[in-house]
């Protein structure tokens, strides 16, 4: 008897979900405890402030119970007030380093005045007065050269344009000495420039969000191209660990099928199958851009290609139900390079607005959900028993069911019809050649009645020498086989006319 099945569990995300869990309606990310950029960086704020003040309390309770512990000691190493060595060295020291001080102050005093270097939080009302813009002393690749040529002719018209690459230019000058620093700092310090140049551009150009935004994407394309190597997957992360996980558990979910997801999406249909295709294609093409925003814009295009191939399966508009089995799927076909590192990059390093709100910050949270189903993944979920599921998982395959099941019954009807269609291709391959064997004879039986009708017809030919009077031997000779025409006149002998 077979085992019970448990119940399905559908794979559903209600929009509310999505969100943010403080109720900010913005999106939210896994990465962030589900709580979208603005909270999760307020969030981690007062953790920080909590901590220093707790860091700086304890440093103050030790530095006191030292000196406690000092001072006591002291006393009872010392219990008469007499004069000793070590009260003559101190009273020596005490005098001597008044005259210690301002020679050492003297030393490290420059002897002449440097002006003091500009932040590069300055404002954007100071004007710089060279004509062209500065060059980085950074070694730079292709990619940077050209994202800096780019980032400079996108700035030339603005009025304040030197002064955005100035202050960008050098926090990538600063970023470049902090490889040593974790990465949740490093992206901390990225969106603090966000943050602040932003604020500044807002209060400069007054009314124009969509125009600040359109500077704001340039800046992020800019630094995050300058700094990709020092950013993307570092070593002080275990995001590389992690991009293992994912691909192993990946590899061995590879047989799960479509109708397990419940995918409402019909491969047979040419059209289907090749947004299906062209989706895939956009997950994998993630890990080769460097932008955020250009990741982005993969995960958009996948994701309107699953829209299309929901549509034209059902006849209709897909739903948010339709849409997460279905990026599950693509995301188990494709087993995309480096996932989890991208997703972390751009949940890093990305302009937080793009996140926040927007149809690229809606797909972006609805990959984050489908990379966590996959990684929990069950039984329960594909309407398999945990005996069936682990067999899967070890490699093997669960026996045929004898009842229910409709993905694994719809699963050996398509192998009962790929084993008949291999039958009926053997049965057309075995007429195929005897088909060519008949044609062979029928060629070969042709070509020897054409021969023996040759060979007939020079033998009963006159010789050559009766060429005059052959004509009417050669009619003969042809009509000598017409025995039913015996009666016919003779043919017509050639006469000369005289004119």
């Amino acid at each position: 008897m077979m085992a019970q099945r448990p119940e399905r569990r559908r794979i559903h995300l209600d929009q509310s979900q999505l969100l943010c869990t403080k109720g900010c309606d913005f999106y939210g990310n896994a990465a962030w405890q589900g709580l979208c950029s603005k909270c999760w960086r307020e969030e981690n704020q007062r953790d920080k402030q909590k901590q220093i003040q707790e860091d700086c309390a304890l440093a103050e309770r030790l530095q006191r119970e030292e000196e406690e512990a000092y001072a006591s000691r002291y006393q009872k190493a010392q219990p008469q007030p007499a004069v000793t060595p070590f009260n003559k060295f101190e009273e020596r020291k005490t005098k001597e380093k008044p005259s210690k001080v301002n020679p050492v102050a003297k030393f490290f005093t420059p002897s002449i005045k440097i002006p003091p270097k500009k932040d590069a939080t300055t404002s954007l009302d100071a004007q710089s007065s060279p004509s062209s813009f500065p060059t980085s002393s950074r070694p730079s690749s292709a990619d940077t050269d050209r994202a800096t040529r780019e980032f400079i002719d996108f700035l030339k018209p603005l009025k304040y344009g030197q002064q955005i690459f100035k202050q960008c230019r050098a926090f990538t000058e600063s970023m470049a000495y902090k490889r040593d620093m974790g990465a949740e700092d490093m992206s901390e310090c990225v969106q603090d420039f966000y943050q602040s140049l932003s604020e500044r551009l807002h209060t400069q150009f007054k009314g124009s969000s969509e125009y600040i935004e359109g500077i704001m994407d340039q800046v992020e394309r800019y630094i995050t191209t300058r700094l990709y190597k020092e950013v993307f997957c570092p070593e002080t992360s275990d995001d590389e660990k992690k991009d293992l996980a994912v691909q192993n558990r990946i590899r061995a979910l590879h047989w799960v099928t479509i109708e397990m997801l419940g995918v409402p999406v019909d491969e047979e249909i040419p059209e289907a199958s090749d947004s299906v295709v062209k989706a895939i294609t956009d997950v994998i093409e993630i890990d080769s851009k460097r932008v955020p925003k250009d990741k982005l814009a993969c995960i958009t295009r996948c994701s309107k290609h699953i829209f299309n191939a929901i549509r034209i399966s059902k006849k209709e508009a897909a739903s948010a139900d339709d849409f997460l089995p279905t990026l599950i799927y693509i995301v188990l076909k494709a087993n995309p390079p480096r996932l989890q590192s991208n997703i972390q990059y751009i949940t890093r390093f990305c302009n937080p607005s793009r996140l926040m709100t927007g149809e690229d910050g809606y797909y972006f949270t609805n990959l984050c959900c489908a990379l966590t189903f996959i990684e929990k993944l069950d039984g329960k979920s594909l309407n398999l028993t945990s005996e069936e599921f682990d067999r899967y998982m070890s490699g093997g395959s669960p026996n045929r069911p004898q009842a229910g099941g409709a993905a694994f019954i719809q699963v050996h009807k398509r192998l009962d019809l790929l084993t008949g269609l291999g039958e009926r291709q053997e049965l057309v391959m075995e007429r195929a050649r005897q088909l060519e064997s008949d044609l062979i004879d029928w060629t070969d039986e042709v070509e020897q009645n054409v021969q023996s009708v040759l060979d007939t017809f020079e033998a009963r030919s006159p010789p050559a020498g009766g060429a005059a009077t052959g004509a009417p031997a050669a009619a003969s000779a042809i009509d000598s086989d017409n025995v039913e025409n015996e009666h016919l006149p003779p043919p017509l002998t050639p006469q000369v006319f005289a004119g």
